[in-house]
């Protein structure tokens, strides 16, 4: 019983915590909505990091294998 009565707590606290912020928490996310918010940040670490050339390199790879 304890436990589930610390569930409940938690899960309440959760809530007010999203309120207070004007968020809604809801399950999923559209893939879209997920991509869009993903590439910014993927974008971000590839210039940052120096990943582009690993990725034309890894694009390149499997052009090959695929006889392209």
């Amino acid at each position: 019983m304890a436990d589930t009565a610390t569930r409940t707590m938690i899960r309440t606290r959760s809530r007010k915590a999203y309120a207070s912020f004007g968020v809604r928490p809801s399950g999923r996310r559209h893939p879209v909505v997920a991509t869009a918010m993903v590439l910014p940040l993927a974008a971000l670490l590839v210039v940052v990091f120096g990943g582009w050339d690993a990725v034309v390199t890894q694009a390149s790879s499997v052009g090959v294998m695929l006889g392209r």
